[in-house]
């Protein structure tokens, strides 16, 4: 899943180079229009009051924004952040170590918050409500509690997954934000800004055309923008314009709609094999040769969203549009050609 390059999970080799292309500002980021204005009236308003903002969950698909949100945020009230995540805190003594050593107003960002035990959690409630830590010393009958009071800190938690966090830790989030995926136009201009960051040469329909096939995530708008580079650099003179985008992007396997040769397979496998559906889950999963899970997580959430696949109370069906996309006849069509893409 990780090798895919239309997948949004941040890799090991884009690390150093998204880190440079991340906003530091509220203004610098693109995209997401309501949901930067409401973090701007939160933070106004905590400023003004000389108050740690109230406790932040971003939601939304990977690769939307959410730990350059958290950055942002940092920046914007002006404190420090630091940066873990759900699995990273195995005791909750970790989670101890780091709440005692965040100053006043500091943020405390929790990546897959949804992955926290529930021994952890169980030590963040009072954290988040009270600003207060309560440890146990000893054990049995001689064991004692003490509390221990903590600097009032903003805690940003991120996940992908909200059906999996708990009730009592969803509710202590004053300020609730999600993110969806990006319209074109935004694409293009964050192609545009990563290209003149990165010293690219791309003209605005060689941007058009990255942006229309990242699936509307900025992280794999800017891992395409890399990989063209590539392309161009070798067969183009440099130069990305709309046809060697275009031709790059073939080559790479990526379709107009964003699909790679999975996305397709999965879609080829429910048709061929199955007549377009219905089909259980289970039954697709082990057709298409994947873990049931991953397809449902990972694969089909775009493929919904494209309008090519669709849910049913009896298993998944594919659309007409998926049959129009391979180019394949359906079930109410007279004949038709594959389209090469």
């Amino acid at each position: 899943m990780e090798d895919r390059i239309v997948s949004a999970v941040l890799k090991k080799e884009d690390r150093e180079v998204e880190g440079s292309l991340r906003p530091r500002r509220l203004q610098e980021f693109i995209g997401q229009q309501k949901v930067k204005e409401s973090i701007a009236v939160f933070i106004q308003a905590a400023l003004t009051r000389k108050e740690a903002l109230d406790h932040v969950l971003l939601l939304g698909p990977p690769g939307l924004g959410k730990t350059t949100l958290a950055g942002i945020i940092s920046n914007e009230l002006g404190v420090s952040i630091r940066i873990t995540s759900g699995p990273a805190i195995e005791r909750p003594g970790d989670l101890a170590a780091i709440l005692t050593n965040l100053a006043p107003g500091d943020v405390l960002f929790i990546d897959e918050v949804h992955r926290l035990s529930r021994a952890v959690e169980e030590v963040l409630y009072p954290a988040m409500e009270d600003f207060a830590l309560d440890i146990i010393i000893g054990k049995g009958p001689g064991a004692r509690s003490i509390r221990l009071e903590l600097p009032r800190f903003t805690l940003i938690g991120a996940t992908t997954r909200a059906g999996l966090m708990t009730s009592p830790l969803r509710d202590r989030f004053g300020v609730i934000v999600h993110l969806d995926y990006y319209e074109i136009n935004d694409l293009v201009q964050i192609v545009l800004r990563s290209a003149a960051i990165l010293k690219i040469a791309v003209d605005g329909a060689g941007a058009e055309e990255i942006a229309r096939r990242a699936r509307g995530t900025p992280r794999v708008a800017n891992r395409l923008l890399k990989r063209v580079r590539d392309y161009a650099q070798v067969k183009a003179k440099g130069v990305i314009t709309g046809e060697v985008a275009r031709d790059a992007l073939s080559f790479l396997g990526v379709d107009p709609l964003g699909l790679d040769f999975i996305d397709r397979k999965c879609l080829n496998v429910l048709i061929e094999k199955f007549s377009g559906g219905p089909v259980g889950l289970d039954t697709l999963a082990a057709a298409v040769g994947e873990e049931a899970a991953t397809l449902e997580d990972v694969y089909e959430p775009y493929l919904m969203q494209s309008g090519l696949l669709a849910r049913t109370p009896r298993g998944r069906v594919a659309t007409p549009r998926a049959y129009e996309h391979l180019g394949l006849s359906s079930p109410k069509d007279g004949d038709r050609q594959p389209s090469l893409w």
